[in-house]
């Protein structure tokens, strides 16, 4: 290759790099400021997020564009993963996650995590694309924030209620079963110790009627 050559590939190669930047320099936070905790969130989503998600509400492209070159701290993509009701985004702040394998525990706490479940519950969803008989990610619900919101108490996710309560009423019945076994079996041991003092009883009487015949 001639150094022409060689000078003009350089130059493209500069020319093209720096349309990259001013384009990447051009991608800001889309909510409007004075929805200011939706603001706030998106701003707080954007510094601790970004590496890992994707949501351009908030300029931030961290999913793996391809599985195929996904690697593992790779998170999801929130344009088109709906994260609604509001407390699941709460759940996963404060527990790293529905894993807890690359996520850190409460990676944003307070107020700060309070304003990112808002923004991320509103905004992410709204490319997924669309499934004949699934609700819209828009329509759904963003659900109240629970009362352990802004500390680092942590309440089941919705979906987790149930099966915890589930759980719960299961371990009740095992252990009023356990009981009411424990009290039969003490009933009948009661029940055959008096047996048993009868018979001796009557064993006895029948001895000293005996006796006294003979």
């Amino acid at each position: 290759m001639s150094r022409l050559a060689k000078i003009l590939v350089l130059s493209t190669a500069v020319v093209a790099m720096a349309a990259v930047t001013a384009a990447c320099g051009t991608e800001k936070i889309s909510v409007p400021k004075q929805q200011a905790a939706l603001y706030h969130g998106a701003t707080v989503f954007s510094e601790r997020c970004a590496g890992c998600h994707t949501l351009s509400y908030a300029a931030t492209y961290g999913s793996a564009p391809n599985i195929r070159t996904a690697q593992a701290i790779s998170g999801p993509n929130f344009n088109q993963r709906c994260e609604r009701p509001i407390d699941r985004v709460l759940y996963a702040i404060a527990n790293g996650g529905f894993s807890g394998a690359y996520m850190p525990q409460n990676v944003v706490v307070g107020q700060d995590a309070v304003d990112v479940a808002k923004f991320v519950a509103t905004y992410a969803g709204r490319q997924a694309p669309l499934v004949p008989g699934v609700t819209k990610c828009q329509d759904k619900p963003i659900g109240t924030l629970p009362p352990y919101a802004g500390t680092t108490q942590v309440l089941p996710a919705s979906g987790s209620t149930a099966s915890t309560a589930t759980s719960a009423t299961s371990a009740t019945k095992v252990a009023a079963t356990g009981a009411a076994t424990k009290k039969a079996a003490s009933t009948a041991k009661k029940s055959k110790a008096k047996s048993s003092a009868a018979k001796s009883a009557t064993g006895k009487k029948s001895s000293k009627a005996t006796s006294s015949g003979t």
